[in-house]
């Protein structure tokens, strides 16, 4: 197995943790906890693949990604009572996976000779797309657009950070790592001490 596809694995393992906290909060059957975690796990993915024109989507070249995902709804159905918050959970393993999945996006995107800004957005696109599918399905305020948090900021610097390293003569590996730092990282702020971007108010119109 490459680096990228260790990437996507990983990825879609932990997406599908958080595919499954969700479908435990909206207390669904263990079909809906699959149905959830395989489409937060591949959504992403399945996108960059389909904008990328890559011949076969990565979930259908190795199947072993839906059985992942699987797996991870298994095991979140029988342990989610366990835990104290499954939101808290959810959004912490969410910010794992974009730390994993951007990197993927851009690695992926730099392995077929994308230019910079196509990189740039296959790592955003990689790293959103599925939660975004996973809170749209779910009634839930999508974590994208959630008030002024670094979500898809930190994707986005972390892509441009992988793109930095490979412009500065990093191996693409190590800008991978970086990529994923900074993504984590940035995430992580955003959640512990509310790091965020300035958000639109509307002001009474001037007379």
């Amino acid at each position: 197995m490459s680096f990228l596809q260790a990437l996507d694995l990983a990825a879609v393992f932990v997406f599908g943790l958080t595919g499954a906290l969700a479908a435990s909060r909206a207390q669904l059957d263990i079909v809906g906890f699959i149905f959830l975690a395989c489409l937060t796990a591949v959504g992403g993915g399945t996108v960059r693949d389909v904008v990328m024109g890559r011949e076969t989507v990565f979930w259908v070249a190795e199947p072993l990604m839906i059985v992942s995902a699987t797996l991870a709804a298994f095991l979140v159905f029988f342990t989610a009572h366990l835990l104290e918050s499954r939101l808290r959970a959810l959004e912490w393993l969410d910010a794992v996976a974009l730390g994993v999945a951007v990197p993927a996006g851009v690695g992926l995107a730099l392995s077929m000779g994308a230019p910079w800004i196509v990189v740039a957005i296959m790592g955003v696109a990689t790293g959103t797309f599925g939660g975004l599918m996973r809170d749209v399905v779910c009634n839930e305020v999508p974590l994208i657009l959630k008030k002024g948090e670094l979500y898809a900021t930190a994707a986005l610097a972390g892509a441009l950070v992988a793109l930095g390293a490979v412009a500065l003569g990093l191996p693409n590996g190590a800008a991978l790592v970086a990529c994923g730092a900074a993504t984590f990282c940035l995430r992580a702020g955003s959640m512990l001490f509310g790091w965020n971007l300035p958000v639109y108010r509307s002001r009474p119109p001037r007379s």
